[in-house]
């Protein structure tokens, strides 16, 4: 169980080992994902707070970084499509609809995660403001 409070100066002083790593450092990325993978691991991880992740959301993340490299890949298709002299429809529309289920597994996978603005805003903190209506007995 966590101190309530204040830290202790002697706590404070403590020096953690060279190549030890705090509790709430982020965590490394998996050893199975590709490096392309596993920067967009490294960027996610630095753009949140040291204690945001646990272990329990490792693979989830690992999931959101493969898809977000096979977006990108994508997108490099579709690119070369439009690029092309003869623009062969089917294919265009197979790469589209492929960037279409790319893009809802990123987003359902970035608010699981709670990286959206939407799934951090807080209504204290400046987030959206809900409409205050009258209630029919109120009048």
């Amino acid at each position: 169980m966590k101190q309530r409070g204040r830290k202790s100066s002697a706590s404070l002083e403590v020096v953690r080992p060279v190549g030890a790593s705090a509790a709430n450092d982020p965590p490394a990325p998996p050893s199975e994902l590709p490096e392309e993978q596993a920067d967009v691991w490294r960027v996610v991880c630095s753009a949140q707070p040291d204690d945001w992740w646990g272990p329990e959301m490792a693979e989830v993340l690992a999931q959101y970084c493969r898809h977000v490299v096979a977006a990108r890949r994508v997108a490099d298709l579709i690119e070369q499509q439009e690029a092309g002299v003869d623009l062969d429809i089917e294919t265009y529309d197979r790469l589209l609809r492929m960037q279409e289920r790319e893009g809802r597994a990123m987003s359902s996978l970035a608010t699981r995660l709670r990286l959206t603005p939407q799934s951090k805003a807080l209504p204290s903190k400046g987030g959206p403001k809900r409409k205050t209506v009258k209630r029919p007995w109120e009048t």
